[in-house]
């Protein structure tokens, strides 16, 4: 095992890992919360890989629930990297794709199963799976299983699993629901946790433009244009993320969209072109905001203010990942500035609060052979000062 993450480029492990990882080993529930890109993923799947190499038994053995297909793909994927030869690749169980595929897989040996709970109540109604060997459950990114309404369906597997388990819970906030859940569900759990769990990451600056309704779009070229590495851009609606990513791409730059209406095909395909290079703008709503990693995004930018302050913190935790440092930018009208200013008190921040009076025009941004050609405008900007904790992205950890 310490071979493979060697050859993974895993040589020390973050605080979250450090600090769950024994516990887990020890056969202990652990209950953990740390912010998004803390490295939360490998914090459960080492302790599962060790099971799983250490009792070599067959059927399923290791249950990990998440609340979206891109996320377990994404788990899956990571599992499948470090297993190595001794063990049959994870069974994905997600709504969207075709079950026969899933359903093979479970029956060609998989002991770790990586599923949503729509789709697995589905095949635990209709007797498709067995788990009657499991001995560890995980449920990752709890918190936004609970805010989609999964609850009723996690406590309809749960009860179809087996009493004497180890479970593992990891997410980015414990209150409400979630307290209920691990008072039902574990026992007796080492309770792990790793900075705030309601604010961005020190590593992200962060910063809001004031812009004029017409000249939205002019501002967020302007800021495109500047950057030179992954972008990744937020809005409220799957027609807004269409729109925007098509009007980007007219405009020369190398977007596409993600977004809840999109098949699983394309969703996948936008999600690998950007994680590859052949897309420098990912414009998605708030289907990406939790579990996706995508490395050396530089920069996040909040195109429409989340309505819920929590999705704030997860759409900005898509950069600054495990250390790194990164930009989160949110466009507001001077109509918004009242639920900017509610934002920021809900998170208890400040961010760094600018007006460009002096974008660059449309003369100034020309495309020509899908190339973006622009000449360098030094705007003016306009101080608006704001209540709250200032976050600096030249922090450390």
């Amino acid at each position: 095992m310490k071979d493979r993450l060697l050859q993974a480029g895993f040589l020390t492990p973050t605080p979250v890992q450090a600090g769950t990882i024994p516990h887990a080993l020890g056969g202990n529930d652990v209950l953990a919360t740390a912010q998004t890109g803390t490295g939360k993923t490998l914090a459960f799947l080492i302790p599962v890989l060790e099971q799983l190499l250490r009792e070599k038994a067959t059927g399923v053995t290791a249950l990990v629930l998440v609340p979206t297909r891109e996320l377990a793909m994404q788990v899956a994927s990571q599992y499948d990297s470090l297993r190595g030869r001794q063990l049959s690749p994870a069974a994905v169980v997600v709504g969207g794709l075709a079950e026969g595929p899933q359903l093979a897989a479970v029956r060609r040996g998989a002991r770790l199963v990586v599923a949503t709970p729509g789709r697995l109540e589905d095949f635990l109604e209709r007797k498709s799976l067995d788990f009657r060997g499991l001995r560890i459950l995980v449920l990752d990114e709890a918190d936004r299983m609970l805010d989609v309404g999964f609850l009723p369906a996690i406590r309809r597997i749960v009860a179809a699993l087996p009493k004497h388990r180890q479970t593992m819970c990891f997410s980015a906030t414990l209150e409400g629901e979630m307290l209920h859940l691990i008072t039902d569900y574990m026992k007796n759990p080492i309770r792990v946790a790793f900075g705030s769990t309601s604010k961005p990451s020190e590593n992200v600056r962060l910063q809001a433009f004031e812009v004029t309704p017409e000249g939205k779009q002019q501002v967020l070229r302007h800021i495109l244009l500047k950057e030179t590495g992954r972008c990744l851009i937020f809005v409220r609606t799957k027609r807004a993320a269409d729109k925007l990513a098509q009007g980007l791409t007219r405009d020369g730059f190398a977007a596409a969209a993600i977004h809840g209406n999109r098949s699983q095909s394309q969703r996948n395909t936008a999600l690998a072109g950007f994680q590859q290079g052949r897309y420098r703008v990912l414009v998605a709503t708030d289907v990406a905001s939790r579990g996706i990693h995508v490395e050396e995004i530089v920069h996040v930018i909040n195109y429409d203010i989340p309505e819920v302050a929590e999705n704030f913190i997860h759409r900005v935790g898509r950069t600054g990942r495990v250390g790194k440092r990164g930009c989160a930018s949110t466009l507001f009208t001077r109509s918004q500035r009242a639920d900017l200013q509610q934002l920021e008190r809900r998170l208890g921040i400040r961010m760094e609060s600018t007006r460009p009076e002096d974008a660059p025009s449309e003369r100034e941004i020309r495309v020509r052979s899908s190339k973006v050609e622009h000449r360098e405008v030094a705007p003016r900007f306009k101080l608006i000062p704001l209540q709250g904790e200032v976050l600096q992205g030249q922090l450390g950890n």
